[in-house]
């Protein structure tokens, strides 16, 4: 009985390697692009926060208050402070996933979302850490200075 044959799924004529390699580089690329948009500038949190040097300092400077930030983007919607926005009752979420990804995009060394997604689950000695969903006054704090408000949930007693 002869083996079948195994075909590559992809024509890259290198490596499995290489063929990856070309392929975060072509989506780094499509996501730098869509990062230039005026769309994507539009009530997005990730953009304000991304403009505003002193917060990303603040981010790239201690690993608690990455986490906290990432722990505060989970599970969350946030609103921008405009009348309109609010009138038409528009907010800003991200899944844990994505929050990781912004963190790790926003300390710009060389990390990616695994490093700070589930960092909330379970105590961490010498940290700071915080489960996810939960906002520090820290973050409320300075995401407000960036005109952002945490929406908070009817209190399920209240309903």
């Amino acid at each position: 009985m002869n083996d079948p044959k195994i075909e590559p799924q992809h024509d890259s004529e290198g490596t499995d390697d290489d063929y990856f390699s070309d392929l975060r580089a072509s989506w780094a690329n499509l996501e730098a692009e869509r990062r230039q948009t005026d769309e994507f500038k539009i009530n997005n949190m990730e953009y304000d926060m991304s403009q505003a040097d002193w917060f990303l300092s603040r981010v790239r400077g201690s690993d608690n208050y990455a986490q906290n930030l990432y722990a505060a983007l989970c599970n969350n919607q946030f609103q921008k402070q405009d009348v309109w926005l609010i009138l038409k009752d528009s907010y800003w979420s991200c899944s844990w996933r994505y929050a990781g990804g912004v963190v790790a995009d926003f300390r710009d060394c060389n990390e990616d979302y695994m490093n700070w997604y589930c960092s909330g689950i379970g105590p961490k000695e010498d940290t700071e850490f915080v489960g996810e969903g939960n906002v520090t006054d820290e973050i409320r704090a300075d995401l407000a200075l960036l005109g952002w408000r945490v929406i908070e949930e009817p209190d399920s007693e209240q309903v």
